[in-house]
């Protein structure tokens, strides 16, 4: 089994070509059985295939004399081994803290910027991580619970640039099979144990249900799965980058244009990922373009010249007569076109853009019917959170920005206030209230999140059903895309 293992490991990654000969190649250690395996594989195939190994080992302060007693670990593997190994000691609490991450975002920064300064100033570099075949199924069932499309049922790449994962090939049962057999242990975290994070409640409670009750060979098949789905993406995007010649042209000032007869002679496939393209170039990343951006954007072939949707990072899409022109958005302008409607889910959660936070956000809806003998006043309200009376809603609620003749409520008796006059009233700047986000019923302005809510529409003795809006960003949908993060290290 253990020379299997190697040769095994030796076909994947010529068949990848992840190392050339001449390579210094980075390999993260945490001391746990994966990145453990990893090292000796790495050792073992270092001479066969002419390049050097140096550890990268990131203390990460968060487990006090278990991360320290890791941390001696690895230092003493990697002198038996005869490796080079550079610890990094980082605060990942408080870098947490300062960039209002969460520990697994920190983290995964952190470890990248460690890679990064082993490999500084290496000509042939690559940064490999112990990655195994189980880590991708969850990522494949991860991904697809958030809601994705076919590039995130790649799952984790075997290589990607620098970054290579020589053992996805292997499974987490054949590598401590391996380890064993090398007479080796390995360091446990019992924070891979806990099932607070996403992916250990995938690993400990969904993947097992699986293979137990479903198929023995369930993880096997999704890595086959998300095999399928690069040799797709990588066709769809060889023939996106064809396209590109033959749809997208240069416009004045920066801009782009996209030929709308060129364009419908692609396949829909094509079609987005062109306009994911311009969108992106525009803004220099890919990051926050969302599906929701891609379809607003093709919606405007459907629509009149002069219309426009306004995009991530300040971008606009115009509908021009040839096609769409992407461009910057001059500030303050006053003919920007108003939001569409977009009907709230009741009961449900939409999911929507907020052009003024720049973030996707969750509207949720339920109803309730009225609590006898709770009072009115006893109902909880908080900024993004509001009760109202159900029954009295006339047109069905939408989310959207302002309109001319928007008003609302403003006490008891009745009296109406514009929207305008209550925004100059409570000294909203100009340029803010085209961006806020509104709850609408009709023209009649429900809710101001963040501000205030219709009178009108105040819960009352009389009230037989509630409705309850929530409002948070938008967490669990996850973009459609690859990022190079190189994941958890073992």
């Amino acid at each position: 089994m253990m020379n299997d293992f190697v040769e095994q490991t030796e076909k994947y990654v010529k068949r990848q070509d992840m190392i050339r000969k001449g390579d210094v190649v980075a390999a993260g250690v945490s001391g746990g059985a994966d990145s453990v395996c990893l090292l000796f594989v790495l050792c073992a195939l270092r001479r066969r295939l002419g390049f050097t190994v140096k550890v990268c080992h990131v203390n990460h302060g968060l487990r006090g004399a278990d991360a320290d007693a890791d941390e001696q670990y690895v230092r003493e593997l990697c002198g038996r081994l005869g490796v080079e190994c550079i610890v990094f000691h980082e605060n990942v609490e408080l870098i947490a803290a300062k960039r209002k991450q969460s520990l697994e975002e920190a983290g995964r920064a952190v470890r990248r910027a460690a890679f990064e300064k082993v490999c500084a100033g290496e000509a042939h570099a690559k940064i490999a991580t112990a990655h195994h075949r189980d880590d991708n199924a969850e990522t494949v069932l991860m991904n697809i619970a958030r809601g994705t499309g076919l590039r995130g049922l790649c799952g984790i790449w075997p290589a990607r640039g620098k970054w290579i994962r020589p053992l996805l090939w292997a499974g987490r049962d054949e590598i401590e099979i391996f380890l064993r057999e090398q007479g080796t242990g390995w360091c446990t975290d019992a924070t891979n144990e806990e099932d607070v994070y996403t992916r250990n409640r995938i690993r400990h409670r969904v993947i097992p249900v699986l293979e137990r009750e479903v198929n023995p060979a369930a993880a096997a098949h999704l890595t086959e799965l998300s095999g399928q789905a690069r040799e797709l993406w990588d066709l769809l995007e060889h023939e996106t980058q064809e396209a590109l010649a033959r749809c997208v042209h240069p416009g004045e000032d920066g801009k782009l244009v996209l030929d709308k007869a060129a364009l419908e002679a692609e396949h829909p496939a094509v079609q987005k990922q062109l306009v994911k393209q311009c969108i992106a170039r525009m803004l220099g990343t890919e990051k926050d373009i969302a599906a929701v951006h891609v379809r607003a954007v093709l919606d405007l072939l459907d629509k009149q010249s002069g219309r426009m949707t306004d995009l991530p990072g300040g971008i606009r899409a115009v509908r021009t007569g040839g096609g769409i022109l992407f461009g910057r958005r001059p500030d303050g302008d006053p003919d920007r076109e108003p939001a569409e409607d977009t009907a709230l889910q009741i009961p449900g959660d939409t999911i929507l853009y907020d052009r003024r936070s720049g973030r996707r956000l969750r509207i949720s809806c339920r109803v309730t019917e009225q609590k006898k003998g709770v009072p009115p006043q006893d109902i909880p309200q908080k900024s993004y959170t509001k009760r109202m009376d159900y029954d009295i809603i006339k047109s069905g609620l939408s989310a959207r920005n302002r309109r001319p003749g928007d008003y609302l409520t403003i006490d008891k008796e009745g009296n109406r206030q514009k929207l305008k006059s209550y925004f100059i009233n409570e000294k909203i700047p100009r340029e803010e209230r085209e961006e806020m986000l509104l709850i609408a019923d009709g023209p009649e302005i429900v809710w101001i999140p963040g501000y205030r809510m219709n009178c009108a529409y105040y819960v009352t003795d009389g009230t037989e059903r509630i409705l309850e809006i929530k409002i948070t960003e938008d967490g669990t949908n996850v973009r459609d895309d690859q990022s190079i993060d190189p994941g958890r290290e073992s």
